[in-house]
């Protein structure tokens, strides 16, 4: 049947998320299984969050709404976005997609770092796009590099800020000299999943750059911060020409109504969000003070996960680490044999993880 598919199809590697919990309960016979491997809020959704899901539960059997219109006029008024400027996917990866499917033809060129987020490449591969990728420099991005591999042909530039995985961001003026460097007819994808976790003052105010640069689309996610993976809710932030474009290849229904109703009780129980993030900072600094102790070399990240480097082939450690009921990310699919990356979990999970890490190495 090979035959028969798209052949840009045959050129993708398909992502392969990490492994869930319960799966390696089943294959390895444990009792006891941690997951640090999917940079996840190890503490849940709030109380307040799930007992917005249980009442709309009830309701089930009615399509949700396609505009998501609730969420969308509370989220612009605490971004002081148009509510207009505003479109939903099944996760912020959704809008790449959606973004690749609304400026991409075969033949264009997409501008990615080497390494970040898998779906920058796969989302364009699809597409028939032709991929310049830029490695990274000292695990930050190379804008001016990047700015450079810019021909005719070049359609869309991913920026991951923070990247996944190095952890690193571009700051503000590091972003407006980039910006102001290349075409207005080039769309500037800026993907903040990670936004909620940094706190410096040199991370850029990408929604205030929106009204200069009109080439701008940010995007954000309930995922991460908010606990609420397997509910898979993002959302961009553009201007209303980009955002009507998106909507005419979005698939109707996409966002569903339990992540919805979520979504508008996080936003409305940010003293708990705000816990969340000072535990995970304590919980970060702990992991360094760890693994500084057993040597090893990592990179201080601005968000809730750590790249840590071995001098072997990080495969052999991440099975271990398996093996003991402890799941991280083997960072080789990214071009990185000798690292893993470890989501920062509960201060219970952290000192399993250093106990076995002392135990593997």
């Amino acid at each position: 049947m090979k035959s028969l598919v798209n052949k840009n199809i045959l050129r993708v590697q398909p992502y392969v998320p990490g492994k869930p919990i319960e799966e390696v309960q089943r294959e390895l016979g444990l009792k006891e299984v941690i997951k640090l491997a999917s940079n996840e809020n190890p503490f849940g959704p709030s109380p307040k969050v799930l007992k917005a899901i249980s009442l709309e539960s009830r309701h089930l059997n009615r399509y949700p709404d396609g505009q998501c219109f609730y969420l969308r006029l509370q989220l612009a008024k605490r971004l002081k976005v148009k509510p207009t400027q505003l479109i939903f996917g099944n996760g912020s990866d959704e809008i790449i997609v959606l973004a690749i499917r609304a400026f991409v033809e075969a033949g264009d060129e997409v501008v990615i770092a080497r390494p970040s987020f898998l779906i920058y490449e796969i989302a364009a591969q699809i597409a028939g796009a032709t991929i310049q990728d830029v490695p990274l420099k000292n695990f930050r991005y190379d804008l001016e590099t990047m700015s450079g591999r810019i021909t005719p042909k070049t359609k869309i530039i991913f920026i991951g800020n923070p990247d996944n995985p190095a952890g690193t961001y571009v700051t503000h003026n590091q972003l407006v000299g980039f910006l102001e460097n290349i075409r207005r007819d080039i769309l500037v994808f800026i993907d903040e999943a990670y936004y909620e976790f940094v706190g410096d003052n040199d991370y850029p105010n990408t929604l205030k750059l929106l009204k200069e640069y009109r080439n701008l689309i940010v995007t954000r996610t309930f995922s991460k911060m908010y606990g609420l993976a397997g509910l898979r809710l993002g959302y961009g932030i553009a201007d209303e020409e980009i955002i009507d474009c998106l909507n005419r290849v979005r698939e109707p229904f996409n966002v569903n109504s339990l992540a919805q109703v979520a979504a508008l009780a996080c936003l409305k129980d940010q003293k708990y969000y705000r816990r969340i993030v000072k535990l995970l900072k304590e919980q970060k600094k702990f992991l360094y003070s760890r693994l500084s102790k057993l040597g090893l070399s990592f990179k201080e990240s601005a968000t809730n996960f750590i790249l840590i480097e071995f001098k072997q082939k990080a495969e052999a450690i991440t099975q271990a680490l398996l093996k003991k009921g402890v799941i991280v990310r083997d960072m080789s699919p990214w071009g990185l044999e000798n690292f893993i990356r470890v989501t920062i979990g509960t201060s219970k999970e952290n000192k399993r993880f250093i106990e076995v890490l002392k135990e593997v190495l």
